[in-house]
């Protein structure tokens, strides 16, 4: 069903970690390009004010989401819920969009934001508050185009599935203030850590990778924030080249500068990954969710996505490295 043209203030709700929003951005592209003049205000967890300062050309304003019962992402605080409904109630948003999932936990609450439209997904033997502009979730294909699902539901044309990751000056400045010894193309970025313990592969076989890369010619940059930090360095404790530890050294802005000269990206499935992807840096990307149709890269031939609960063959996963890390394809 297609929604009026005439809207003027949108809020998206959506408070997730950087991998989601990041493949949510193509269906805020669409979102935009359809609405150039509103004023779209994205709800969500703290972090992401940052997120929507980076992604200035989709959003204008951020409002903190504090949780909600159910939600995992963080605690539930329930006088700050109360205060964040009645800062959403009091903007009288003409649109809420729910793009956080299928809405079993949360489209109750969108209801609550008392929007003159509320969009977004739903399961079909679960509250919805409307038929007209909710979609029965897709439960298929890759989160970027399952967003762009619902943007075509609500007659909203796609502007394409390519992911970004804007760069700006002070991205480049924290960069160049590393000092970093690493020339464009010349490294691979070794990124083993992931938000939850069981989507993280073996640290061995990180490290058996990161030394293939140094032996083909490339240094090895092997990332992480400072949670990972013993992650980081077990994995060079491990390695037999030499490598540059990087955990907890670069902000977000930093990390993408790396990523964007890398000459590939070797990680678990998680946020780095989809930064790579919108850079078109060549990747590897380890799937332990037993999702990769929905959270790898959509470019198959750029990025090669190994389905570990599937086939849990190291053997398989460094020929990958091999024509990847071919030692013909560098100068050394």
């Amino acid at each position: 069903m297609k929604l009026p043209t005439d809207i003027k203030k949108i809020i998206v709700f959506r408070a997730l970690q950087l991998g989601d929003m990041l493949c949510h951005v193509p269906a805020m592209r669409a979102l935009r390009h359809a609405y150039p003049n509103a004023s779209i205000t994205l709800a969500g967890l703290p972090w992401a004010k940052s997120f929507t300062e980076r992604f200035n050309n989709y959003f204008d304003d951020f409002i903190w989401f504090p949780g909600y019962p159910g939600l995992p992402e963080q605690p539930v605080d329930p006088v700050l819920f109360a205060s964040f409904l009645n800062k959403v109630q009091n903007r009288h948003f003409d649109l809420a969009l729910q793009m956080q999932g299928n809405g079993t936990i949360v489209n109750a609450m969108i209801a609550l934001f008392e929007a003159h439209y509320t969009a977004g997904f739903f399961l079909p033997d679960d509250y919805a508050p409307n038929l007209e502009y909710f979609l029965a979730y897709p439960d298929y294909g890759s989160e970027i185009e399952r967003h762009l699902l619902l943007m075509d539901y609500l007659g909203i044309p796609s502007q394409g599935t390519q992911l970004e990751f804007p760069i700006t000056p002070q991205d480049q400045h924290d960069y160049e203030t590393l000092q970093l010894a690493l020339a464009p193309k010349q490294y691979v970025c070794i990124h083993p850590g992931s938000r939850g313990a069981w989507r993280q592969w073996p640290i061995a076989h990180f490290a058996a990778l990161a030394d293939y890369a140094v032996e083909c010619g490339f240094k090895a940059a092997i990332t992480g924030t400072r949670e990972e930090a013993d992650i980081v360095a077990a994995v060079i404790g491990q390695m037999r080249e030499p490598a540059i530890n990087l955990a907890g050294l670069t902000n977000l802005g930093a990390m993408g500068i790396l990523i964007k000269n890398a000459y590939a990206l070797i990680s678990n499935c998680t946020g780095v990954s989809h930064m790579a992807a919108a850079f078109q840096t060549p990747s590897i990307v380890i799937s332990m969710d037993g999702e990769p149709q929905r959270w790898g890269p959509l470019n198959k031939k750029l990025h090669r996505t190994i389905n570990w609960l599937e086939n849990d063959d190291f053997d398989a996963v460094k020929k990958q490295a091999i024509d990847l890390l071919s030692v013909s394809q560098v100068s050394l």
